[in-house]
């Protein structure tokens, strides 16, 4: 990919498509940059289904002038009804065949460099999964997990999403953050980035959580310090269903995902793509919050 050209429109991001949902499936129909030259910045979530996430990225990069995307953990799934029955790695490997078939920027490609408005900054997608160091820091990891499947709140995770042919999503988890570290390292180090991870970076996003416990599967405190050793102008992430900017030493970041269809019917409108950069600076730091809602009850992130 030639990055060295300009470009007009707005670094835009979105994520948690969820697009096995009906009206999910009809707001990405409907979906449209503003501008030719809009990129768009998908960070995981799109479906479950390996025929759904090529229909979607497909039909948005049709439209958008280039698509990034980073990896979720619904796509990593194997759901029994899924015509492909390929597991972790391998699964992982197969959708990053098929982001590039489509031309879709995937974690395993050189990293793009946007030059619009806001620009020059690296983006960086990133496939970085959890190791459940986001709980309680007087459980241990057996403790903590014990704990939520007595209460009730266990990610699906725990039944669809395979590490092989790692021993654990935590191994697995592990071994993506030396490789990301490798490819971060490799960048341009002059210019400052835009990380793009479906979970949260930091683990402060995940205090507001219904159940506290489920954060566990929601990061890892591994790249706790990625923002600042990186130099990120911003960070994309999804996962929680709780759209919002907020600032962590300083540093911008989007919950930017769709969620689904019975989070967004309380707010009584669809939520916009959120624009990475330009950034509008109104003069201040406030966090704009589409209310601390609830994240899935039991287990459907």
């Amino acid at each position: 990919m030639d990055d060295s050209k300009g470009t007009d429109g707005s670094l835009l991001a979105i994520s948690d498509l969820h697009v096995a949902y009906p009206e999910n499936r009809a707001f990405v129909e409907g979906l449209r940059p503003d501008d030719d030259g809009d990129w768009l910045l998908v960070a995981g979530d799109v479906g479950e289904r390996i025929s759904d996430i090529e229909w979607a990225l497909g039909l948005l990069n049709e439209r958008f002038e280039t698509v990034v995307w980073a990896p979720g953990n619904h796509e990593l799934w194997t759901p029994h009804h899924d015509a492909s029955q390929l597991r972790g790695d391998d699964r992982y490997r197969q959708l990053v065949q098929l982001c590039r078939r489509l031309g879709v920027i995937t974690p395993e490609d050189p990293y793009p460099v946007w030059r619009g408005a806001g620009g020059p900054v690296t983006v960086a997608p990133l496939f970085v999964l959890y190791d459940y160091t986001f709980r309680p820091a007087h459980l241990s990891r057996a403790e903590a997990l014990a704990m939520a499947r007595e209460s009730g709140v266990i990610c699906t995770d725990e039944f669809f999403l395979h590490p092989h042919p790692y021993p654990s999503r935590a191994d697995w988890c592990q071994a993506r953050l030396r490789e990301t570290e490798r490819l971060l390292a490799a960048r341009d180090p002059r210019l400052p980035t835009v990380l793009v991870n479906h979970f949260p970076l930091v683990r402060e996003p995940t205090d507001v959580l219904y159940h506290p416990l489920f954060a566990q599967w929601c990061g890892t405190e591994g790249t706790a310090d990625w923002h600042l050793r990186y130099r990120a102008t911003a960070v994309v992430y999804g996962h929680l269903h709780i759209p919002r900017t907020s600032w962590h030493d300083g540093v911008r970041f989007e919950e930017v995902s769709l969620g689904y269809p019975h989070e967004r019917r309380p707010r009584h409108r669809e939520r916009p793509l959120r624009r990475i950069l330009p950034y509008p600076r109104t003069g201040g730091s406030a966090e704009h919050s589409m209310g601390p809602g609830r994240p899935r009850d039991r287990g459907q992130t």
